[in-house]
């Protein structure tokens, strides 16, 4: 277990839901319930106070959908757990396209919401360099930049030029596009995270997740996360990144 607690926030319009949540997480180790909301508002304003790991939403509140609550809380911070307990499952395909961890449809057994904060303490656990372990490597490629060159990085204090290869990762985080640079280094910029893309060398960078590119050159490992989603772990930094299962079968093809 990492040495902090499962940081958790719940919305659901339904007080009931609320409870049977709120007992669940509070009597689970390793969880804590920071939070509840009954509506998108009040949820979005406990994401930015709190910072949790995992958001518990239902799909129909009153002045937002759920759906909609996931794709702002993706821009906050992509790596957010998301966990839809809903009644409605005519909406599991579009949730799992914005990468939810789960969808629990309502009512569901006590031993099903068991098992989804087991898989999220074990997702949370491997996260943990020490406890890593690898299900796809890709090899280390040292072949040189076909196309190379630096890009400018434009921010509110100037501009940074930097080389395309010590490029680690980009990623959304606080509504803004972050990149990770080799030496711990770290830019932030206002630009999207597309129109970055149109500069980048599409041989080295690539697009794994709506939130993030990665050079391919830093991939070290890939990992489970949710049901069609992996995690891929980064070499040169700490952080790592989201891909789709879709994604993850043509990575491998690019390294097959």
């Amino acid at each position: 277990m990492p040495d902090h607690k499962i940081k958790v926030v719940v919305a659901d319009d339904e007080q009931g839901m609320r409870m049977i949540l709120r007992r669940v997480i509070e009597r689970t180790e390793g969880f804590e319930l920071v939070g509840e909301a009954q509506n998108a508002a009040e949820l979005l304003s406990l994401v930015e106070q709190e910072h949790p790991n995992v958001c518990f939403l239902d799909v129909e509140m009153p002045d937002m959908t759920g759906l909609d609550c996931a794709k702002i809380i993706q821009d906050m911070d992509p790596r957010t757990i998301l966990i839809f307990a809903t009644a409605h499952d005519d909406y599991m395909a579009e949730a799992f396209e914005l990468y939810a961890f789960d969808y629990m449809v309502k009512p569901f057994k006590l031993e099903r919401l068991n098992q989804t904060l087991a898989r999220v303490k074990q997702v949370v656990m491997d996260r943990e360099p020490s406890a890593k372990t690898d299900v796809f490597s890709a090899p280390r490629q040292n072949t040189p930049n076909p196309y190379p060159g630096r890009i400018m990085i434009r921010h509110k204090d100037g501009v940074n030029f930097v080389d395309e290869n010590d490029i680690l990762l980009i990623q959304r985080e606080n509504r803004s596009t972050v990149l990770y640079v080799t030496g711990d280094r770290r830019f932030e910029t206002s630009e999207a995270l597309g129109d970055l893309e149109t500069r980048l060398n599409p041989g080295i960078f690539f697009r794994c997740h709506k939130s993030y590119i990665i050079n391919l050159n830093a991939v070290d490992a890939i990992t489970p996360y949710g049901r069609w989603t992996y995690v891929v772990h980064l070499n040169g930094t700490k952080q790592d990144a989201l891909i789709t299962h879709d994604k993850y079968e043509e990575l491998q093809r690019i390294f097959s």
